[in-house]
């Protein structure tokens, strides 16, 4: 690689800083680093030496190879040690590489792919950090993604320890991240008595916490400069309303509030909290909301959160709402919900209303668009439409049937879907007009280029028979399918039929569900597929 750059050195510095930037810093600077004096200047440019990530990147972290770690540890860190202001470190070189030189400059720091019994070693020791000036660190990032011995589940404030260490040895911390792991042993929980660490110089806060009365613990007055306050929450439990009772927090501009568990006491819970928040500037809401009182709207929304928030500039929401109701007379309609948000002027908002008579719900989903979320869940034939770029993750549900145009519909809004699950047991009523158009040739083939799992476990035959034809459907050859074991049966007429031979061909993996066992699937129809 070090000749490719030879060849380069007569570009102007510009246009090498250019191709430069295409690469990884430490790729630029293994590879620069000791060619000749003019690469070396370009390699120690503060854009390659400020920020460095010293693993890679692919599916999931990796570390670097043992010659580039020991080329990084003995001649180039030694190096560029003083230019360093934020490192970024895996599990399995971050000693080495934290105690190869002092980094006088640096004031951020993100720890990855680290094991809770290592997070525990790290922080109640200070031995790997003796090189760092730990007053001059401002930004941390710790991402617990491991749990090898189950210290969790033996230690349940395993994570309370973690926090607590972490802000005993970094008490100057502005910027604290714990994630951005989605592991369940990334969560905190602070139950009584509650861990004594107060801060008042963190400004920034972004943590999955376990239950909302440990929202309640961080928001009590110990963090009394945060301004910006990220939280995911995995069970909002059915608490007292006492719980809620607090001073206002007048620090606070930006607040989100993720959760994907049901939250039975909206009213009670989520609209106090935002009460105290009566500087808030920027309000993110993703919540799941069982409500017997009606759909929330556009007028609630002003009347419970805007009209308290004088300052409030940026609201972005996406609220999916279930009601229990044994008819349809009271529910408002998809344009009475939409009409309540004409005044929402610096937003679009996409409503969806839906009533399930068999199982006697209605659901109203309401969100900011453009949508942000990775997943969009509980899609039915209401659907409004829309490009989803960042929606990888889909679920279909509805009591009537889905028909073609429906999925060429989903294709069409989720280009790059990589994870589909269709519940929905009504058989459809277009399939004899479809097949017969299809045998001239009319019907376009839908495609989902990028699919890689495909659940059909809740789906009538008519879904799964349009999936495996090939004339109506193409499947890349990724798709991990879970289906059962005779409906698939049934439909490819004991894996012999010719005209689902191709998708079935196709498929990388195959989960075939019977009622009491997996079935290895038949191998000459399955070639892809290998024995598990």
């Amino acid at each position: 690689m070090k000749y490719s750059f030879i060849q380069l050195n007569n570009l102007p510095a510009e246009i090498l800083l250019i191709i430069l930037k295409n690469l990884h810093n430490v790729e630029v600077l293994d590879s620069l680093i000791g060619v000749n004096k003019r690469l070396n200047t370009i390699a120690y440019d503060s854009i390659f030496t400020n920020h460095l990530t010293l693993y890679f990147m692919d599916k999931r972290i990796s570390s670097l190879p043992d010659p580039m770690l020991d080329r990084f540890c003995l001649q180039i860190l030694p190096e560029i040690h003083h230019k360093i202001k934020w490192l970024n470190l895996e599990s399995t070189s971050m000693e080495r590489i934290l105690l190869a030189i002092n980094y006088p400059n640096l004031h951020g720091l993100g720890l990855y792919g680290i094991d809770v019994e290592k997070a525990i070693s790290l922080f109640n020791d200070d031995i790997v950090f003796t090189r760092l000036n730990k007053r001059q660190i401002s930004s941390l990032v710790i991402d617990i993604s491991k749990d090898e011995k189950h210290i969790s589940i033996l230690k349940k404030d395993v994570n309370k320890i973690i926090f607590i260490q972490i802000f005993t040895m970094f008490n100057n911390l502005q910027y604290s991240t714990f994630g951005p792991s989605s592991m369940w042993h990334q969560q905190f929980s602070f139950d009584m008595p509650s861990p004594s660490v107060i801060s008042s110089n963190l400004l920034e806060l972004r943590i999955r916490v376990t239950y909302f009365t440990d929202l309640f613990y961080l928001l009590d007055g110990r963090f009394n400069q945060l301004h910006t306050f990220h939280v995911n929450i995995m069970s909002i439990e059915r608490t007292s309303s006492t719980i809620h009772t607090g001073e206002k927090l007048p620090n606070l501009r930006c607040f989100s509030l993720y959760s994907d568990t049901d939250i039975y006491r909206y009213d009670e819970l989520i609209v106090p909290l935002l009460h105290r928040m009566l500087n808030l500037e920027k309000l993110d809401l993703q919540l799941v909301v069982y409500r017997n009182k009606g759909f929330i709207n556009g007028n609630d929304f002003k009347e419970d959160i805007i009209n308290h928030m004088p300052r409030l500039n940026k609201f972005t929401f996406n609220i999916r709402l279930f009601n229990r109701c044994p008819d349809q007379i009271n529910i408002p309609s998809n344009e009475n919900i939409q009409y309540t948000f004409k005044d929402f002027k610096d937003n679009q908002i996409i409503s969806c209303v839906d009533y399930f008579q068999e199982k006697q719900y209605s659901y109203c989903h309401i969100y900011s668009y453009p949508y942000r979320m990775n997943y969009y869940d509980n899609i039915s034939n209401n659907f409004p439409g829309g490009l989803f770029k960042n929606v990888h993750t889909v679920s279909l549900f509805d009591e009537r049937p889905f028909e073609y145009e429906f999925f060429l519909q989903i294709a069409q809004s989720f280009p790059f879907m990589k994870k589909l699950n269709v519940n929905n047991k009504k058989p459809q009523k277009n399939k004899l007009y479809r097949k017969s158009k299809n045998d001239n040739q009319n019907l376009s083939i839908i495609k989902y280029p990028h699919l890689t799992r495909l659940s059909l476990v809740q789906a009538h035959d008519d879904y799964v028979e349009q999936f495996l034809l090939h004339t109506e459907v193409f499947l890349p050859n990724t798709v991990h399918l879970i289906v059962l074991y005779e409906v698939m049966k049934k439909i490819t007429e004991n894996f012999t039929r010719h005209a689902t031979r191709i998708n079935c061909a196709k498929l990388a993996s195959l989960d075939l569900i019977d009622r009491y066992k997996c079935i290895k699937p038949v191998k000459d129809y399955f070639p892809q597929i290998n024995e598990r």
